[in-house]
């Protein structure tokens, strides 16, 4: 199994273009030591020509451009136009992971894998797919979800060798949509994936509000593992100046763990054996964008790697 990262960052990437905080000004001045980012998403494959995105950011055309294995590349006699990526799975509806559906809308209908809440929430409060509609079209194909149940894997038309399984997991839907504060299951997932013909197993997480012991059992089954890296404390947006919200109430565990005194990501991820434990999804204000900070020497000492955009993994 490939993986392919397109997109590290957190909404609105980084530096984000309305933001001159220590890191965003940092990074354009040259005193930061990082890189830019885009909006987080990432694409699996099993034979390195086709491939399934997980979530569509905003920046997904930018991306496309940036990665040649998801460009066209006919053969002289073949199609003037296609695309490689034969389907889309969606992890939530959060903005910043489906809003670049929208710039697929050239292409062949979207073969799209989401949970009927996501569906939901893409028909009404931010009505995408109606829209797509109208252009390229949209196969919504229902996503299982695992609860207290573990037989609710999926497969991808065309990806026999891969077996996909979404586990529900704690989070936020979005700020549109009607059960934002009335959380319900589907509107945040894990993906599990398990390469058939290797055994290699890979658990991607961008938005995980906690992790409790069913979140940390499908922690422990997967070889690689790319969870949410979105902030390094919990009040990390106002100490800042950025914000008014903590990392709880818009759905994230920050590394360093939560207010109440519970253990962070980096504490999660010590209780795992994975031969890969990547964060993902990082926002503008957290210092382990710095690759010189004090947060980026603590994470390699528990063998944490940062993710950035084209970082490539084989499983």
């Amino acid at each position: 199994m490939k993986v392919l990262v397109l997109g590290s960052g957190a909404g609105g990437g980084f530096p984000q273009w309305n933001c001159n905080c220590a890191l965003c000004g940092g990074l354009r001045r040259g005193t930061v030591n990082g890189r830019a980012r885009t909006q987080s998403s990432i694409a699996v494959s099993s034979d390195g020509r086709d491939w399934v995105l997980l979530n569509a950011s905003p920046d997904i055309a930018q991306q496309i451009r940036s990665h040649p294995a998801l460009q066209a590349c006919s053969a002289p006699d073949g199609p003037r136009r296609h695309t490689p990526i034969r389907a889309i799975v969606l992890m939530d509806a959060q903005i910043d992971h489906v809003t670049g559906l929208l710039s697929l809308r050239e292409g062949p209908p979207l073969q799209l894998y989401a949970t009927p809440c996501v569906f939901e929430d893409l028909t009404t409060g931010l009505p995408l797919l109606p829209v797509l509609q109208h252009y390229c079209g949209v196969q919504w194909h229902l996503l299982p979800v695992a609860g207290q149940q573990r037989q609710a894997s999926f497969r991808v038309e065309g990806f026999a060798s891969l077996r996909f399984t979404a586990v529900a997991i704690p989070g936020k839907a979005p700020p549109y949509s009607p059960h934002r504060h009335d959380p319900t299951v589907g509107d945040n997932i894990a993906l599990h994936v398990e390469d058939l013909a290797t055994g290699q197993r890979l658990f991607y997480a961008p938005g995980l509000g906690e992790v409790g012991d069913s979140e940390l059992a499908w922690m422990r089954e997967a070889d690689c593992l790319m969870v949410d890296g979105t902030f390094w404390t919990e009040d990390e947006m106002l100490a800042a100046g950025l914000g008014t919200k903590r990392a709880a109430e818009m759905g994230h565990l920050p590394q360093s763990g939560s207010a109440h005194g519970d253990e962070g990501m980096i504490a999660a991820l010590d209780r795992t054996d994975a031969r890969r434990k990547v964060l993902i999804h990082i926002n503008n204000s957290n210092p382990i964008l710095d690759e010189h900070s004090a947060q980026r020497r603590e994470l390699a000492r528990h063998g944490i790697e940062v993710a950035y955009d084209g970082m490539e993994i084989e499983l």
